[in-house]
């Protein structure tokens, strides 16, 4: 027989109430994940009821009028270990958050997000920016509602409280202080890294077309290779690549180019990243906030990790190569290790974000970050920000979008209203960095084994360091765990230098 509430401590009246705000949660992640993927697109109005519905009701459970008094009586409990202390202090965070919003925000912002998203799939290869402005509008709107209302209970700016909601505890002046750093030292290294790149051989793209299922087939065999648990994920198409679903059912998609299949590739192995981090939060917290994922750049730090510092390295296409010259029946200086690695580390100004190379990449991100910072000051209005988008990536990248479908209507993230979200990205890259450099040094077979295929030796270090420890510590906490010391920017540009000046 399952245990009464009334027989329950605090404390566990706590954790069952999180465990069914969880599931729920989860079933609006595969909902999600649906709607990219799947769904005809005829049943966005009856998706919106749904995750309305689902929203509405896991906010009122966590608000409901008996949690102020369980969690008192459950921080005075002297009998919790420390990961349910730590637990605790995750769910006081969240019911604080909640209680700041009402009910009807919560529903009109869930059905905004659904009917902005929806319009953007349409406007997107429209190049039709103006006709999402109005939801748009209306979405921000209810955003910064909800922003301002979490501001205020928990003693922060407009602006930190909405960073708070993917990286626990980031400050936006901590994060202009490393992007100003960045901001000084890119441009000058992006020409330094474009002239000793033209000493090399151009790198030669192999001809397509390749077939869709030749790239899948490519994809799920790396997938599998690093780690990827088939029996608890999948992989399909969308319009964006993510990494959705929940530990257990995790729901990878990517979007597949038939003229160049290197692109599709990382895509995949990017997401992989996310998906491996997932599989490895620790099985007996999953259900509980301690248990989740440790905010967005830890999450992005894994995905980049994978992507970025081991799959574009010459220890990778060492193996990977013949494996991709055999899938698609590739022959000739093309298909050569040397050509793929310099295709895979080229540098490139280009005007899509995620398919940039790591060198420009931060530059896309800072431009984020710009435009979210004026538009929450009051400073740029959405009707001007394709041409706010436009002069920013002049100043940072040399170049202009020809269109917005290769400007602001690129990402899907405003449009479904994940504001503040961008910086999570470089600072998940120097997190990426700071990671694999302390990996290589504690376990010196982690290069050798990938370059023979073998990916256990680098995913148990992850295991141990980052993935099995879920929210048990900061983001911080983790990097000086592994590391012996917080987020350093010298280790990120001096692995920019060796690979991209050597």
């Amino acid at each position: 027989m399952p245990q009464s509430d009334r027989s329950k401590t605090p404390y566990q009246q706590l954790e069952a109430r999180m465990a069914k705000i969880s599931a729920i949660n989860g079933a609006g992640e595969v909902l999600h994940w649906d709607m990219s993927t799947m769904m005809p697109s005829g049943g966005y109005q009856a998706r919106t009821e749904q995750l309305a519905a689902l929203n509405t009701v896991t906010h009122n459970m966590i608000s409901a009028n008996d949690m102020p008094d369980l969690l008192d009586a459950a921080e005075a409990d002297t009998s919790l270990d420390v990961w349910q202390q730590t637990n605790l202090k995750e769910i006081r965070h969240q019911w604080l958050k909640s209680t700041a919003l009402s009910e009807d925000l919560v529903e009109a912002l869930t059905r905004a997000a659904a009917a902005c998203e929806e319009k953007w799939r349409v406007a997107r290869p429209d190049n039709d920016y103006a006709s999402l402005l109005p939801e748009l509008n209306a979405l921000l709107e209810l955003v910064l509602e909800s922003g301002q209302a979490k501001a205020e209970v928990l003693g922060l700016s407009l602006h930190d409280a909405m960073l708070d909601d993917y990286e626990p505890g980031g400050r936006v002046a901590e994060i202009d202080e490393i992007f100003d750093d960045l901001t000084d030292f890119l441009p000058e290294f992006i020409g330094k890294a474009l002239e000793h790149q033209a000493s090399k051989p151009t790198p030669v793209m192999p001809d397509g077309p390749f077939a869709i299922e030749k790239q899948r087939a490519l994809g799920e065999q790396f997938m599998k290779t690093l780690g990827f648990n088939f029996n608890h994920g999948r992989l399909d198409i969308s319009l964006h690549p993510f990494c959705g679903g929940v530990p257990d059912d995790v729901r990878l998609t990517t979007r597949y180019d038939e003229e160049d299949f290197t692109s599709s590739l990382m895509g995949i192995l990017h997401e992989t990243g996310h998906s491996l981090y997932e599989q490895g939060l620790p099985p007996q917290w999953r259900a509980q906030p301690v248990g989740q994922s440790l905010g967005m750049s830890t999450h992005e730090s894994q995905s980049l990790l994978i992507e970025m510092q081991v799959c574009r390295s010459a220890a990778f296409l060492e193996y990977a190569a013949p494996i991709m010259r055999e899938t698609m029946n590739g022959q000739g200086p093309a298909w050569e290790t040397s050509n793929l690695q310099n295709l895979y580390t080229r540098v490139k100004p280009d005007f899509i974000r995620v398919d940039a190379d790591e060198v420009t990449y931060p530059a896309h991100v800072i431009l984020r970050h710009r435009i979210e910072k004026a538009v929450f000051s009051g400073d740029l209005s959405l009707a001007d920000l394709p041409g706010a988008w436009n002069d920013g990536m002049q100043e940072l990248l040399g170049i202009t979008p020809p269109d917005d479908r290769r400007g602001c209507l690129q990402d899907v993230h405003w449009f479904d209203g994940a504001w503040g979200y961008f910086p999570t990205y470089t600072l998940g890259a120097m997190t990426a960095a700071q990671l694999y450099n302390a990996a290589k040094k504690q376990d010196t077979s982690i290069e050798t084994e990938i370059s023979k295929g073998n990916f256990a030796p680098l995913l148990s270090w992850l295991r141990t360091n980052v993935h099995n420890k879920g929210r048990s510590v900061t983001p911080q906490g983790i990097l000086i765990e592994a590391t012996g010391k917080p987020l350093d920017a010298e280790i990120f540009k001096n692995h920019l230098i060796e690979r991209y000046l050597s």
